[in-house]
């Protein structure tokens, strides 16, 4: 299978944002002050808003705040939360905490990766599935875990996570 990036390249495009989008950025952008200290509420906010950061994005809400575009982009490129491609109609966030490794998370990762042929940060050929990491998700007692489309999973098995991804296949 081959995978698209689930954007982390780190190249800013010069895509313009359909119409749609731009009304979206500039009501969140809207909510708030235009101080510098109001960038990552209006970050997370684009990103429920839209799923993902766009990248066009970076230039409106640098000169709202008076922040360069490299600074925009490079909180933006630090924190893993922040996408800035649309993620598939699923994600698969796998935990990667100690807790989940000494459970055997590390085979399970493995699994995942070979059966949607995508590395984290990615999305499966058929745009179904992006793979992201995460590095706890509070459910240590169960397990190995992940999270599905805000949902939790504990006490993994390569035949439980089997079915959660045609589960993921199917919806599409």
């Amino acid at each position: 299978m081959t995978s698209r990036a689930a954007g982390k390249s780190g190249l800013i495009p010069t895509v313009e944002l359909d119409r749609k989008d731009a009304e979206a950025i500039k009501a969140v952008i809207a909510a708030f002050e235009p101080r510098q200290d109001f960038l990552l509420p209006i970050l997370h906010g684009i990103q429920n808003a839209l799923g993902f950061v766009p990248p066009a994005s970076v230039p409106v809400i640098a000169q709202t705040l008076n922040l360069s575009r490299a600074e925009v982009h490079g909180v933006i490129s630090f924190y893993h939360h922040f996408r800035t491609a649309p993620p598939g109609r699923h994600v698969l966030k796998l935990c990667r905490a100690e807790a989940c490794q000494a459970m055997g998370s590390r085979a399970i990762e493995a699994h995942v990766r070979t059966r949607l042929g995508i590395g984290f940060n990615e999305t499966s050929a058929d745009g179904a599935v992006t793979l992201e990491p995460v590095y706890c998700l509070g459910n240590c007692a169960c397990a190995p875990s992940l999270m599905l489309d805000d949902q939790v999973h504990g006490r993994l098995s390569v035949e439980r996570i089997d079915r959660l991804i045609d589960g993921c296949e199917e919806s599409t």
